[in-house]
């Protein structure tokens, strides 16, 4: 057993290369998970820049690069602005007067299944119902609680948050304007023999870049096409379930599924089995066939390949590891972790055919 564990560590890592790009993952998961919300305005920072990067790439050529930072930056300021003063209000007030139409909604309901046992009697008990009845009131009661929670939390940590609007608009221009010599500081630390280090990293920066931009993309075109059909069918909390189907792409497969809840619910409430209701359910699943198979297709024409399998335990696990942003990051992290496990091996074979050469 030691032979082969032995045989192991000295196939994978017996290169310094190896060696030295191990201790820097190992070092950056400490970090993450240790200074994590300390430096949670720099990491933000980060992915923001990297999201605005390809902006800044594409008027490069036309323009000098320090205009071209400053028109993606303040174009970026604009939507941010414009999403914050216009869009999140409605969306409150939309979740507001919804948990306050939840117990309505929940006596509609029951009034429907209490009358299940008496046409039902072997399907549905009378004691079924009630415990049905009783956790859903129970669920409603836990999202008033912290819908309300989280208001008055807001309201308490106005300062923590005036630092974030603050401070990260700052880290993103710079991240901008002086991200390669940022880069270049770093990699000088580096060993110039970095062959795996290069290999991985330039598969990532464009995976990833692909997949993120592409996914931010998705989400707003999605979110506005929603919003647009929801309000013109005239359905009830059009902003707030725009956003929840715009927000559902992040989590592949199953976001999907579970935004068709509410929205059908808040259809089959405000207009029954009716002739609107069947509309504005086709038009739903017209939205999602045209997300999954023309607007995925075209976005992700680059995108990484991962089997459905490892894209759901990507994101069960960084789920719940970082809750919202392990849910988005899910995939490329999956993609980088894939890269390692396929860069690693032909690294090592390939310094191993080296070494054998310069032996001979």
């Amino acid at each position: 057993m030691l032979n082969i564990l032995k045989k192991w560590i000295h196939r994978y890592f017996s290169d310094e290369e190896a060696l030295l790009f191990f201790f820097l993952l190992a070092v950056g998961l400490v970090v993450i998970l240790t200074l994590g919300k300390a430096l949670a305005p720099v990491f933000f920072s980060i992915i923001l820049a990297f999201l605005m990067q390809g902006g800044v790439n594409r008027l490069s050529p036309y323009l000098p690069k320090k205009i071209a930072v400053l028109v993606v930056f303040v174009s970026f300021m604009a939507m941010f602005l414009a999403f914050m003063l216009f869009v999140m209000p409605q969306v409150w007030r939309q979740l507001i007067t919804l948990l306050n139409e939840a117990p309505r909604m929940v006596l509609e309901v029951q009034n429907v299944l209490i009358l299940l046992p008496e046409r039902y009697p072997d399907l549905v008990s009378e004691q079924q119902v009630k415990q049905f009845i009783a956790m859903a009131a129970n669920e409603i009661g836990k999202a008033w609680q912290w819908a309300l929670t989280f208001s008055l939390h807001s309201i308490t940590n106005i300062v923590a948050l005036l630092i974030y609007l603050i401070l990260v608009p700052i880290l993103v221009f710079f991240f901008l304007k002086d991200g390669d010599h940022l880069t270049r500081s770093l990699t000088a630390y580096l060993p110039d023999k970095r062959d795996m280090m290069r290999r991985i990293w330039t598969e990532m920066d464009a995976q990833i870049a692909n997949y993120v931009r592409g996914k931010v993309i998705e989400i707003l075109i999605v979110g506005a096409v929603s919003f647009v059909v929801f309000k013109f069918l005239g359905l009830n909390y059009a902003a707030l379930l725009a956003l929840m189907v715009g927000l559902s792409v992040v989590i592949p497969y199953i976001g999907a599924a579970l935004v068709t809840l509410p929205v059908a619910g808040v259809a089959f409430f405000q207009w029954g089995w009716g002739g609107e209701f069947i509309t504005l359910m086709v038009a739903y699943f017209v939205i999602q066939a045209l997300d999954g198979n023309v607007l995925v297709p075209i976005l992700f024409s680059e995108a990484v390949n991962l089997h459905p399998v490892s894209i759901i335990v990507a994101v069960l696990l960084f789920g719940s590891i970082w809750g919202v942003l392990g849910v988005f990051f899910a995939i490329p992290l999956a993609t980088l972790i894939k890269s390692i496990v396929n860069a690693w091996p032909n690294a090592m074979e390939f310094h191993v055919a080296q070494n054998e050469k310069e032996s001979e």
